[in-house]
């Protein structure tokens, strides 16, 4: 069975469903193997969802102090970035972005 990146656990969602799983395994009303299971599918849905059903794009400017790619993994911390959706914008004072290679694992 392909693995699929860990990268979104960290998420609001991922940390909420971690937190879940944790708290049904110390009450006993599951294994841990059934919470890895779960963080598993968890891991290939988000996967999935995002690289089929999210279509908007963004158009983002900022000045670019980091960059660094290390086992198929680039990250890039951005000052003052600025992003342009369709009908918004939004900016910070610094963003990290951490992008994985888009195949899956083992193709």
């Amino acid at each position: 069975m392909p693995s699929y990146y860990e990268l979104y656990r960290t998420s609001t969602l991922g940390m909420a469903l971690t937190d879940s799983l944790d708290e049904l395994i110390q009450a006993g009303h599951i294994t841990p193997q059934l919470a890895i299971q779960v963080l598993d599918q968890y891991d290939k849905s988000i996967s999935e969802a995002l690289s089929s059903k999210v279509k908007a794009k963004a158009v983002m400017k900022g000045n670019l102090r980091t960059y660094r790619f290390c086992d198929d993994v680039w990250t890039f911390i951005i000052k003052n970035p600025t992003f342009k959706f369709d009908h918004d914008s939004a900016s910070a004072d610094k963003v990290k972005i951490v992008a994985c290679n888009a195949r899956r694992p083992g193709e």
